[in-house]
C-alpha cells in the first residue's frame, strides 16, 4: 500500500513496525462544542483509513483523542456557570452521537487530556532534565532552537516559520517560538498540581503523552487535518523525539480543507457548518459519501448541491441492494453465474487498487458504481439466487470499507411491519381505499412501497 508521507513528501510503501500490525493516532476533538464538517472530514478519512487495514489482514490499535481542558472549554463553562469538566462530558458525549450517525467506529482508544497529567508530568520533566525546555513563572516552554530537526515536518527552517507565524509575544519566554508544555494556573482555572506548581498541560505535550502511554515511543501513523501540521504536529514531533530519543512516527497523513460555496470556512462569515445541523436537513450517510468522495489530500468544496449529489448516490447503491434482497426471495435455484461473478470480482480488484494507492476513495467509489451498474443489468434480466446472493454481499463488503450502511440494517418497526401486513390485507379484501391511505400513512413516515408481481417491495426515503 503506498501513503503519502507529509514528512518525505512524497508516496511511499507503507510497511509497519511489526508486521501485520498498524499503530496508528488520530487527533481528536477539542470538545467545546459540537464538531463542524472540517473536523468531520478528519474522523471519517482515518476511520476509512482503519477499515481498509483491517479489511486487508491486519491489526490495528487506533487511538483518537479527546482534548477535554482548553482555554474554549474553560471559557464557555464559565459562561453557562458549570465546571468544565461537566462541560467537556457533554460534548463528548454529543461527539459520539454524531460520530455513529457518520458510521464512525470507535477507536481502540479515547484517551482524555485529564487522564494522563502524570505521563504528561514525566515528559516534561524528562525534557526540562535533558535541557530541552525551562521553567518560567509557572511555565514550562519548549525550547525549539536546541532541537535541530525542527522544521522538518512542514519543510520550513525555524527562521522561515518564525517569520511567517503568529507569535504569542511573551516576557517569560527566552524565544518567541518556544512553545508551552505546562501552563501555570490563572485564577478560576481549573488546574493540576506540578512540580512548577498549580497548572495544566499546554495543548501540544497532550498528544506526545497519550501517543507514548497507548502506542508507545514510536508509531506507523500519525494523522489529522493539514491544519495541524505547523504548529502543533512539528511541536509534536520536536518535543517526542528529544523526550525519548527515537522517531516519533514513521508516516504522517494529512487530509486537505473543506471550503463552503468556493470560500474558506469561518464563524466570521457566517458559512460555518456544524455536522449536527447538516445532518437534520441531509441525514449522515450523504455527508460521509460527501467526505470520501474526493481523494483526502485534495481541497473539498461544500454546497448544498453536492450534499443533495451525494444523498442520491447513497440512495443509489441503497436502491440496489434493496433489490438485490428483494430478488434474492423470489428468483430461482440453480447453478451460480460464474462468468458474471467473475466479472463482478474485477470491480472488487479496482476497489482494492484504488484503496492501495494512498486511499484514493474517489476511485474506490466509482468502482462500486460500476459494481452497482453491473448489478442493475443482471436484476434486469432473468437472475439466479446464489448469483444474486453473491453480488450482495460483494456489494455489502465493499461498502462496509467506506462505511456506507444499508439502510435496510436499520429494519422496519414493528408499527410499519404492521401496517404493511394490513395494507396487503385491504388489497387482498379489495378495500384500495383502505390500502391507499395505509400507503399515505406509510409514506408520511419515510417508507415508500412499490407493488411488483413478487410482492410488495419497501425503500426509505
Amino acid at each position: 500500500m503506498l501513503l503519502f508521507n507529509t514528512l518525505t513528501n512524497k508516496k511511499e510503501e507503507f510497511v509497519p513496525i511489526t508486521p501485520g500490525e498498524v499503530r496508528m493516532y488520530a487527533c481528536g476533538p477539542t470538545v467545546y462544542n459540537y464538531f463542524h464538517i472540517g473536523n468531520a472530514r478528519v474522523f471519517v478519512v482515518f476511520d476509512t483509513l482503519r477499515n481498509f487495514f483491517e479489511y486487508m489482514g491486519y491489526k490495528v490499535k487506533f487511538v483518537q483523542n479527546f482534548t477535554d481542558i482548553d482555554d474554549k472549554i474553560i471559557n464557555a463553562a464559565n459562561k453557562e456557570g458549570v465546571p468544565a469538566k461537566d462541560y467537556a462530558e457533554r460534548f463528548i458525549a454529543e461527539y459520539y452521537t454524531d460520530a455513529k450517525g457518520l458510521g464512525v467506529r470507535p477507536a481502540s482508544v479515547h484517551p482524555r487530556a485529564t487522564e494522563h497529567i502524570d505521563v504528561i508530568i514525566d515528559i516534561v520533566k524528562t525534557l526540562v532534565d535533558k535541557g530541552y525546555a525551562y521553567e518560567s513563572n509557572g511555565d514550562v516552554y519548549f525550547s525549539t532552537k536546541k532541537f535541530g530537526g525542527y522544521g522538518k515536518l512542514s519543510h520550513q527552517p525555524l527562521e522561515e516559520l518564525e517569520a511567517g507565524a503568529r507569535i504569542e509575544v511573551s516576557d517569560v519566554k527566552r524565544d518567541p517560538m518556544d512553545f508551552a508544555l505546562w501552563k501555570a494556573a490563572k485564577e478560576g482555572e481549573p488546574y493540576f498540581d506540578s512540580p512548577w506548581g498549580k497548572g495544566r498541560p499546554g495543548w501540544h505535550i497532550e498528544c506526545s503523552a497519550m501517543c507514548k502511554k497507548h502506542l508507545g515511543d514510536t508509531i506507523d501513523i500519525h494523522a489529522g487535518g493539514k491544519d495541524l501540521i505547523f504548529p502543533h504536529h512539528e511541536n509534536e514531533i520536536a518535543q517526542s523525539e528529544c523526550a525519548n530519543g527515537c522517531d516519533f512516527a514513521h508516516y504522517w497523513l494529512h487530509n486537505g480543507y473543506i471550503n463552503v460555496d468556493n470560500a474558506k470556512m469561518s464563524k466570521s462569515k457566517g458559512n460555518f457548518f456544524t455536522v449536527r445541523d447538516i445532518a437534520e436537513k441531509f441525514g449522515y450517510g450523504p455527508i460521509r459519501m460527501f467526505l470520501l468522495s474526493a481523494h483526502y489530500r485534495s481541497p473539498i468544496n461544500y454546497s448544498v448541491d453536492i450534499l443533495e449529489q451525494s444523498a442520491a448516490s447513497l440512495k443509489r447503491i441503497n436502491n440496489c441492494r434493496g433489490d438485490l434482497r428483494f430478488r434474492i426471495d423470489s428468483a430461482a435455484e440453480g447453478a451460480e453465474d460464474k462468468e458474471t461473478e467473475a466479472k463482478w470480482l474485477e470491480r472488487k480488484s479496482a476497489f482494492i487498487a484504488a484503496m492501495e494507492d494512498d486511499l484514493n476513495t474517489a476511485d474506490a467509489i466509482a468502482a462500486i458504481f460500476d459494481l452497482v451498474r453491473d448489478l442493475n443489468t443482471y436484476l434486469a434480466g432473468e437472475p439466479e439466487k446464489a448469483t444474486l446472493k453473491f453480488g450482495l454481499a460483494l456489494l455489502n463488503e465493499l461498502c462496509g470499507v467506506l462505511g456506507f450502511a444499508d439502510e435496510a440494517e436499520q429494519g422496519i418497526d414493528a408499527e410499519i411491519e404492521a401496517l404493511i401486513a394490513q395494507r396487503t390485507e385491504a388489497k387482498k379484501n379489495k378495500n384500495y381505499a383502505e390500502a391507499d391511505r395505509i400507503r399515505d400513512e406509510l409514506k408520511a413516515k419515510g417508507i415508500i412501497l412499490e407493488d411488483t408481481p413478487q410482492g410488495v417491495k419497501w425503500k426509505r426515503v
